[in-house]
């Protein structure tokens, strides 16, 4: 047994407790009383923060994918396949935890091709417990459409022999059946599910899977309970796609099949109607929105603000591409709560409400335990911020929550604590050196970029047709 003593703490009903003693014991909330003991810095504790999409990789900037769409972004991160899926999935946890994170999705679409699948789970399951985060691990399985949402063929017969071979080697390549990704999905499971891992069915989005794969994964989870997260709608071309492909409706196709349930989360959704939301809010699923990856994108903005005012469970997502690329999941829920907190008086909710909100559909969205309110007998899943600077003036007395929401990012996180261990001191991450891992990535990386020479010599000539198309096919009638 051991307690912390904290100015402010977000507790339980989104109330704010001044001055108490948390007792942590066997891993969770024990009591919280009343304290003497007064900190020599004040300190404001919340719930730990849930990065809710996640696909624990590189900053992609750095391997020339800036400014553009989805479309031609996916296939430039070729470039960061991971060398070594241990240090990627631990450079990018840590980055997570030293934000404030105490669990992250992990929504994995790029393995390194070095070893088994299961073995590559089992590697990044050992990053997480290294950092000491709680996560969600989900393989995406596609059987279509892997560079344009249409015959891969037709495109590729019109691409100098180059470009066409650099995009055949990276990208096409045999899908697996149904039957196989449900197999591949429960064998990971076996490896690496326990208290700290929620293995998940992963589904990459409908445009990248067959109605038969879908409906296989709608019927291993209903049959199982097993959670499954993918993408749904994220850009203009996705729009239009599901529009021709499922004249009834791609969403009502979804709940038609029982893909739509509590145990579904979707991300992004920003180009989902209205009726769509109704349609999702009904079922129980959950949306995490990823603010600054859509703006990075220009996949648009989403209608978050009309989702929660339909009833959908919103958490949110940093996606690998925060606004600056680093992973502070602290201004990307204010970027959130900013853009889709209403217009003048008219509010969808307040900063305790949202802060509440995002934690707890958050904490359902990667299987963690509990609901995340800061409560006897609730898990001992917290972050600690240093509100010295983050109410650097001290003038007057100031609603903690709404002053967070205000001006709070990752650097006035002190330490974070999930499961009663704390894995981050200070604001250093405790179980891994972050430092030498993104030395070591680095060097890494820069000899494999020799794989992708044929792709780089080919890049202008690929992005430049990928996006004629693209533009071709939204102006289709």
């Amino acid at each position: 047994m051991h307690a912390f003593s904290t100015s402010y703490l977000f507790g339980d009903r989104a109330q704010v407790l001044n001055d108490v003693s948390v007792v942590v014991e066997d891993g969770a909330i024990a009591r919280i009383e009343p304290s003497c003991v007064y900190p020599a810095r004040r300190c404001l504790t919340v719930p730990a923060l849930i990065n809710a999409h996640d696909h624990a990789r590189p900053r992609l900037s750095s391997f020339g994918a800036i400014g553009m769409p989805l479309e031609t972004w996916i296939l430039r991160s070729a470039f960061a396949t991971p060398p070594d899926p241990y240090l990627v999935a631990a450079s990018a946890l840590a980055r997570s935890a030293r934000a404030g994170c105490g669990g992250m999705m992990i929504h994995y679409t790029r393995p390194s091709g070095g070893m088994t699948l299961v073995d590559e789970a089992k590697a990044i399951a050992r990053a997480a417990n290294d950092v000491g985060m709680r996560i969600g691990f989900a393989l995406a399985v596609r059987d279509q459409n892997p560079l344009v949402y249409g015959d891969s063929e037709p495109f590729l017969t019109k691409l100098p022999a180059d470009a066409a071979a650099a995009l055949r080697e990276t990208f096409v390549r045999p899908a697996v059946s149904p039957k196989q990704a449900i197999a591949l999905t429960e064998e990971i499971a076996a490896a690496i599910q326990g208290p700290m891992v929620d293995v998940q069915f992963g589904p990459a989005g409908v445009q990248w899977c067959s109605r038969p794969l879908l409906e296989a994964i709608a019927e291993a989870s209903a049959l199982t309970g097993r959670r499954v997260h993918m993408h749904l709608l994220e850009t203009p071309y996705q729009r239009r796609w599901a529009d021709q492909e499922f004249p009834g409706g791609m969403v009502e196709y979804l709940g038609g099949i029982g893909l739509l349930s509590s145990r579904l989360t979707l991300a992004h959704c920003v180009h989902a109607t209205q009726a769509e939301l109704e349609i999702i809010a009904a079922s129980g699923a959950r949306i995490v929105t990823n603010f600054g990856s859509n703006l990075h994108l220009g996949s648009g903005i989403a209608p978050i603000g009309l989702a929660h005012r339909c009833g959908c469970a919103v958490c949110v997502g940093v996606d690998g591409l925060a606004l600056d690329e680093d992973d502070d999941i602290l201004r990307e829920m204010r970027l959130v709560q900013l853009a889709h907190r209403g217009e003048g008086f008219q509010s969808n909710w307040t900063a305790p409400e949202f802060l509440a909100m995002a934690v707890r559909n958050g904490r359902a969205a990667i299987g963690a335990p509990g609901d995340g309110a800061l409560k006897p007998g609730a898990p001992a899943d917290c972050t600690i911020l240093d509100y010295n600077a983050l109410d650097d003036d001290n003038i007057v007395s100031v609603d903690p929550v709404a002053l967070l929401f205000s001006r709070g990012h990752s650097n006035i996180v002190r330490d974070v604590i999930v499961a009663a261990r704390k894995i981050v001191e200070d604001g250093v991450v405790i179980g891994v050196d972050l430092a030498q891992i993104e030395r070591e990535l680095k060097g890494y990386y820069k000899t494999n970029l020799s794989r992708y020479d044929q792709l780089e010599r080919s890049w202008h000539t690929i992005e430049t047709e990928i996006a004629r198309w693209f533009v071709g096919y939204l102006s289709c009638s």
